[in-house]
């Protein structure tokens, strides 16, 4: 199920009622997200589908759209999204929409909106008591709420696995007890019900880290019948590398569900040369009949929460029981000595970049690397850390600098990997223009079609459409998108192959892309010029 809201924000159009088609994108290289190559056609749209790909359809059309030397695609799916962390305040998606994305899969690396949890005296309000846990709201109600919005993309969800912890467990270290895993595995059994397209885990994060292997294969279980992915943010992603990719296959594997490994990468230089060992246990776990598959950004650093340098004991019981652990001076030796070693592992603190901060106090630490900050505050970095998320209270972002260029290329060139952002979205002005944000919020598939295809040959056209297109609605179970053909629904992206690029920078991040000309989303017209 998804649920989708349009706004028109391209101008307005006063023609004669009485035509054919609703809109015909004319004379473009029409490439329809298969992996197939391009064919000079017309695109046409009536209401909300496609109505034709053909050679000429004429210009019976209330909008005629010209894409001459310019290519026709179905609108961008970003497999991996954050862009609801803004939507609800402002629905333009305007970072998304200008890179051509039109639908964007949120509830990723454990987290979802739903269910939430609620105190049992406004669980008879809500209306929403599982198996005698109290959850306010499902997948749909967030779906529903989309439909509500003026938004100018579509929107599917996950259920976030970490959410559903949270709201049976809580945020304690501690396996769940059996009747805690019959409630969990109810709550994934409604998510899925009411619309969520697979389910999604944190296991580098509070509280999805405490779940154990068998709890896992539990809550994915429900998955299975469906076809749907358990999508997984690993365990671990630099030093345990390989041995968090063999517990997620194990994990698909005992539920019997595809798997999709998360923003696959190789952190650290010292980690930099397993690359090959990584392919080779994904590729043999697919031979092996697991379907399986991954997605990763086109950059080489990531982004995350600043309190993950810290380790994963550190914030049992949550916000609260880590900022006092941090206050603890018994414990701050062993806490400052695995940061330490977290940070080397990274190359040292000026590979930590601060992209957000919740207390306002420290707004101008936003944008700044640790090392460099804490030399101008001529403070230790380690205590500058600790100051930080204080503050917040632990809410703050960090940018880590850990990967190769190299193996960067190889990722997104391998047969089995989509392309994904990872990304949030956000507007140049506006309550979307927030912090200090990773580029690849920006710039992600402008990078991929500039860079990626156009400068380093890295993919052919063809390829790197079809990884952002056919292959994720393929993924997700979404059978009428994804790829151009009649009946299809009319998501519909116009670009120039010959000037599509980023322009968003770790520097100066706040830079939408260029040279995406018209998206369409579900026959209406979301950007043009």
């Amino acid at each position: 199920m998804l649920a989708w809201a349009i706004v028109g924000r391209g101008p307005a159009v006063h023609l004669p009622s009485r035509k054919r088609y609703d809109i015909v994108i004319r004379g473009g290289s029409v490439l329809d997200g298969t992996g197939r190559a391009a064919v000079d056609a017309d695109v046409a749209i009536t209401g909300a589908r496609i109505a034709a790909v053909a050679p000429r359809v004429g210009d019976d059309a209330r909008l005629v759209i010209d894409a001459h030397d310019l290519t026709v695609a179905p609108g961008f799916i970003d497999i991996h999204s954050h862009a609801d962390g803004t939507l609800f305040r402002d629905p333009r998606a305007e970072s998304v929409i200008r890179q051509g994305v039109t639908t964007v899969v949120i509830g990723q690396d454990g987290s979802s909106r739903a269910p939430e949890r609620i105190d049992e005296a406004s669980a008879a309000a809500h209306g929403a008591n599982v198996g005698g846990t109290a959850a306010a709201g499902s997948i749909g109600d967030v779906l529903r709420r989309v439909d509500d919005l003026p938004s100018a993309v579509n929107v599917a969800s996950m259920v976030g696995l970490g959410t559903v912890r949270h709201v049976v467990v809580g945020d304690a270290d501690r396996p769940a007890t059996a009747a805690e895993l019959a409630r969990m595995v109810a709550l994934v059994e409604q998510a899925l019900a009411s619309g969520a397209c697979g389910a999604s885990s944190g296991l580098e994060y509070t509280p999805g880290a405490f779940a154990s292997r068998e709890e896992l294969i539990a809550l994915c279980r429900p998955l299975a019948a469906r076809g749907l992915p358990y999508a997984t943010h690993m365990r671990n992603e630099d030093d345990r590398l390989l041995e968090a990719i063999d517990e997620a296959i194990a994990v698909a594997r005992g539920a019997g569900c595809p798997l999709q490994i998360s923003h696959l990468k190789t952190e650290g230089e010292r980690n930099w040369g397993k690359l090959d060992d990584a392919f080779a246990r994904i590729e043999g776990a697919k031979r092996g009949g697991l379907d399986v598959t991954f997605d990763r950004y086109p950059y080489v650093a990531y982004q995350t929460d600043l309190g993950n340098l810290f380790p994963k004991w550190a914030e049992d019981g949550g916000t609260d029981a880590f900022l006092a652990r941090l206050a603890d001076s018994a414990l701050t030796a062993k806490l400052r000595g695995a940061v330490l070693e977290k940070v080397a592992m990274l190359g040292g603190w000026d590979n930590v970049l601060i992209s957000s901060v919740a207390d306002s106090a420290d707004r101008r630490a936003e944008g700044a690397r640790l090392g460099s900050y804490a030399k101008q505050l001529g403070e230790d970095p380690y205590d500058v850390t600790v100051g930080l998320l204080t503050r917040s209270r632990g809410d703050v972002g960090m940018v880590g600098f850990g990967m190769v260029e190299k193996n960067l290329a190889r990722i997104l060139a391998h047969p089995l990997g989509m392309v994904c952002s990872d990304g949030g979205a956000f507007a140049l002005d506006g309550p979307a223009h927030v912090g200090h944000p990773h580029p690849r919020s920006l710039g992600t598939f402008a990078r991929v079609l500039g860079r990626y295809v156009r400068e380093e040959h890295v993919l052919t056209l063809p390829q790197a459409v079809h990884k952002m297109t056919g292959f994720p609605a393929w993924r997700i179970g979404l059978r009428d998108r994804g790829t151009l053909a009649v009946g299809k629904a009319a998501d519909v992206v116009v670009f120039d192959p010959a000037t599509v690029r980023d322009r968003a920078t770790f520097t100066e991040p706040f830079q939408y892309a260029e040279g995406v000309k018209v998206v369409v989303v579900n026959g209406e017209v979301a950007l043009r010029d």
